[in-house]
C-alpha cells in the first residue's frame, strides 16, 4: 500500500496525540491519584503506537510501546506517580515529538533514545519503586481468565449485557494451514466473515500483531453473536487455507463477574485490541449487541496552501468588485448599480467565510506553554502557576505561525527576571507561588495577547542606567521619559539587565526580536510595570493580514491608503492654528500637542496643485503616541487587498504594500508604525 498519501494526516494526528499527552501529564502531576487521566494518556500513546507501526516508523512505535508499559503499570497501581517518574515520561514525549518533527521535515524519524528507554525499563521493573505485597494485592486489576484469553472488567460487562439481550459469547480457536503464504490476508478475510455474523470484542494475539503476521498459525477470537456454533464454524471454513475451527461458548456462570459502571468501563474500551465503546441497551428490533460504532467526524483537514490559493483568487475578485463599482458610478445605470450592490453583499459574506476558514484558535500556540513553564520552574527552583485565559480566541493562520517565538521569549523573560524565588517572595510578604497569566481577547479589528506576572516588576532606575551606559538614549532624553517609555527600553536591541547570563534569558537578545517580529505583523507591543507588583506586556495584532479597511487620501496627483485600524479621526485644520515647538510643526488637538507630518514631503510627491488655506489632517495613533498626517484631500473609506511590493522594493520607507483600486490605479499603503517614532 502507498503510505505517502497518508503521511500528512499521520503527522497532524501524531502532533495532536503528543499534545494530549503533554496536557494530561501536567494534569496528572496535579492529581496523581486520578487514574482517569492516566487512561487518557494511555489511549493517546496506544493510538500513536498503532499509527507509527502501520506507517513503518518502528523506532517511534517501539519508544511509544515502552512508554505505554510504564503508563499501564501506573494505571494498574503497580507504580506511584512522582515528579521523577513524570520527568522521564516527559523526556520520552520530547523524543517522540522530535521524531515526528524529523518525519515532517522529510527525515526517517530515527533517533537515539537508549537513555530514555533504560529509564523507562527501570521504572517498569520497579527498581526505583518498592511496593508492599499487600498493596500490590489490593490494587491488582480485575481480570478473568476464561478458556484461553484474559478479559478485563469492561469486556466481561459487554459480554454480560449481550447475554441478557439474547446474544451468545463464543471463543473461537482458528488454525491456518502450515503452507499458508499470506497469513495477514487470511486473517482479514476471517474477520470480515466474523463481522458479518456478530461483533468481535477481542483477539489473542491482538489485531495489530495478526495484521503484522506476528503469530504462528493459530489464534483466538472472541465474538458476540446470535448465530449457532455450527453456522460460525461453516462460515469460517469457507475461507481458503483455514485448517481447523473450534467454537467454544461461555455459560452464564462463567460470566458472573461483578459489573463495573460505564464511567469506569469507558477508558478500558480504547485499550482492548478491537476498539469497542459502551452504550445504552439497543432497541430489541435492531438486534444489535451492546456495542455502538464510532460516529463519523464532521470536520475535514485542508492543506493551508489550498486556502492561500483560495484567498488569492478572492483577492482578485475584490479588485474586480471595486472596478465594477467604479464603472457603475460612471455610467449611472440603475440595473448595473443594483447588480453591483448585490455582488458586494455576496462577496462580503464570502470574504467572512474565507477569513473564518483561515482562523485558528491561539490555543494551538498557547498549549505548548504549560509544559515549558513546568520545566523552567523546575530549572529555576521557582514555584509558578500559569493561567491561560481566552485560548479559544481566533487569529489568522499567517499571524499564528509567527507569534509563537515572541511569546516564548516573553514567557522565559517573565520566569527568569520577573517572578522571584520562593524565599524572596516570602520575605516580601507574597505567596511563594508566582502567577503568570497569558490572556487573549478580541477588541474591534484586533486581537490582544497579554502576559502578566505578579513578580518584581521592572527596576526603572536600573533600566535607565543601563540604557545610558549602552548609549541607547542620551541624558537629555532620559529626563523626559515617562515610566511606560522607560519600561519599553528593554525592547531595544542588545539591551539586558541580567546580572548573570543564563541559558533561559539574559543574553541581550530576545526582546528586541519580539518587538521587530510583532511590528512586522502590523502589531504593537506596550509594557506597563509597577516595581514590586509585577509587569504587563500587551501585544496588539491585526485579525488578518491580507484584506484591510483603509482611508483613501490624495496627495497632489497620487493616491495613498492609510489603515483604518491606526486612524482616530480626520480633521480640517486652519493654517493659522499650526504652531512650532522644538523645531517641529505641531497642532493643539483636544488639549494634546500633536506633531504634523507632511506626507507630500516624506514621499517626495511632485507638486501640481496650489496650496489651500487649510490642511486636511488624518490623526493616527501608535500605542500612546499621536501624529497628524497632512494630505491634500480625503477620498473615502474602502476595503482593499494588501499586495506585497516584492523583494526589490521591500525596504521602501514607511510603505507596507500596495493595492489596486477600482479604476485600475495603484495606491501605496502607508505604514503608520514606521512614521510615528
Amino acid at each position: 500500500m502507498e503510505m505517502s498519501q497518508y503521511l500528512e494526516v499521520f503527522i497532524e494526528e501524531s502532533k495532536e496525540h503528543l499534545q494530549t499527552c503533554n496536557e494530561q501529564l501536567l494534569e496528572l502531576e496535579k492529581n496523581p491519584e486520578n487514574l482517569q487521566i492516566v487512561n487518557e494518556i494511555f489511549r493517546s500513546a496506544h493510538t500513536l503506537k498503532g499509527m507509527s507501526a502501520t506507517m513503518g516508523y518502528e523506532d517511534l512505535a517501539s519508544l511509544t510501546h515502552q512508554m505505554e508499559n510504564v503508563l499501564d503499570a501506573i494505571r494498574n497501581e503497580k507504580i506511584s506517580v512522582t515528579p521523577e517518574v513524570l520527568d522521564v515520561i516527559f523526556l520520552a514525549v520530547d523524543d517522540l515529538e522530535a521524531m515526528v518533527e524529523s518525519i515532517a521535515s522529510g527525515g526517517d524519524g530515527k533517533r537515539n533514545v537508549e537513555d530514555v528507554v533504560k529509564k523507562l525499563v527501570a521504572i517498569e521493573s520497579g527498581e526505583a519503586f518498592v511496593e508492599t505485597a499487600a498493596n500490590q494485592t489490593a490494587t491488582a486489576v480485575a481480570e478473568v481468565s476464561l478458556t484461553g484469553s484474559s478479559y478485563d472488567e469492561f469486556e466481561i460487562t459487554v459480554m454480560q449485557q449481550s447475554k441478557e439481550q439474547g446474544f451468545n459469547t463464543y471463543e473461537i480457536e482458528i488454525s491456518l494451514s502450515q503452507n499458508c503464504l499470506l497469513k495477514a490476508a487470511r486473517v482479514f478475510m476471517i474477520f470480515e466473515a466474523l463481522e458479518s455474523l456478530g461483533e468481535v470484542i477481542k483477539s489473542n494475539p491482538p489485531v495489530e500483531e495478526l495484521e503484522e503476521e506476528k503469530f504462528e498459525y493459530s489464534f483466538l477470537v472472541t465474538i458476540i453473536s446470535k448465530e449457532e456454533p455450527s453456522t460460525i464454524e461453516a462460515r469460517i471454513m469457507k475461507v481458503s487455507e483455514v485448517e481447523k475451527v473450534n467454537v467454544n461458548s461461555f455459560s452464564a456462570s462463567e460470566l458472573s463477574v461483578e459489573q463495573v459502571t460505564e464511567e469506569e468501563a469507558a477508558p478500558q474500551a480504547q485499550e482492548s485490541s478491537v476498539p469497542v465503546q459502551p452504550a445504552a441497551a439497543p432497541k430489541k428490533e435492531e438486534e444489535k449487541p451492546a456495542v455502538v460504532a464510532k460516529q463519523s467526524s464532521k470536520t475535514i483537514r485542508v492543506n493551508i496552501e489550498r486556502l492561500d490559493i483560495l484567498m488569492n483568487l478572492f483577492e482578485e475578485l475584490v479588485i474586480d468588485r471595486g472596478r465594477l463599482d467604479q464603472i457603475s458610478q460612471d455610467l449611472q445605470v440603475q440595473e448595473l448599480h443594483e447588480t453591483v450592490e448585490r455582488m458586494s453583499r455576496i462577496t462580503g459574506d464570502l470574504q467572512n467565510i474565507i477569513l473564518n476558514m483561515r482562523m485558528v484558535p491561539v490555543e494551538t500556540v498557547f498549549n505548548r506553554f504549560p509544559r515549558m513553564v513546568r520545566q523552567l520552574a523546575r530549572d529555576l527552583n521557582k514555584k509558578i502557576n500559569l493561567e491561560i485565559i481566552g485560548a479559544e480566541t481566533e487569529l489568522d493562520r499567517t499571524v499564528i505561525d509567527e507569534i509563537g517565538d515572541p511569546l516564548v521569549h516573553l514567557i522565559r523573560n517573565a520566569l527568569d527576571h520577573g517572578v522571584e524565588s520562593p524565599e524572596v517572595r516570602r520575605a516580601n510578604g507574597k505567596n511563594e507561588e508566582g502567577t503568570v497569566v497569558l490572556r487573549a481577547y478580541h477588541s474591534g479589528n484586533h486581537v490582544f495577547i497579554e502576559l502578566e506576572d505578579d513578580g518584581a516588576g521592572i527596576n526603572k532606575e536600573k533600566v535607565l542606567q543601563k540604557a545610558l551606559s549602552k548609549g541607547i538614549i542620551t541624558q537629555e532624553t532620559a529626563n523626559s521619559l515617562t515610566d511606560s517609555q522607560i519600561a519599553e527600553l528593554i525592547l531595544a536591541s542588545g539591551f539586558s539587565t541580567a546580572d548573570k547570563i543564563s541559558d533561559i534569558s539574559g543574553r541581550g537578545v530576545g526582546l528586541d526580536v519580539v518587538k521587530s517580529t510583532i511590528e512586522s505583523l502590523g502589531g504593537t507591543i506596550t509594557i506597563e510595570s509597577q516595581e514590586g507588583k509585577g509587569s504587563l506586556f500587551s501585544i496588539q495584532l491585526p485579525l488578518t493580514l491580507s484584506i484591510i479597511s483603509v482611508m483613501l487620501v490624495e496627495i497632489q496627483q497620487e493616491k495613498y491608503a492609510i489603515p483604518l485600524s491606526s486612524i482616530i479621526e480626520t480633521a480640517i485644520v486652519n493654517k493659522q492654528d499650526v504652531l512650532q515647538a522644538h523645531n517641529q510643526t505641531v497642532i493643539d488637538f483636544r488639549g494634546k500637542v500633536v506633531p504634523l507630518l507632511f506626507l507630500k514631503d516624506i514621499f517626495e510627491v511632485p507638486e501640481t496643485k496650489e496650496e489651500e488655506e487649510f490642511y486636511s489632517v488624518v490623526i493616527v495613533r501608535k500605542g500612546e503616541k499621536l501624529a497628524g498626517f497632512v494630505v491634500d484631500s480625503f477620498i473615502g473609506q474602502q476595503e482593499v487587498v494588501l499586495k506585497s511590493l516584492g523583494n526589490y522594493l521591500a525596504n521602501a520607507f514607511a510603505i507596507s504594500g500596495a493595492t489596486i483600486l477600482g479604476d485600475g490605479q495603484v495606491a501605496l499603503i502607508v505604514d503608520c508604525n514606521a512614521l510615528i517614532k
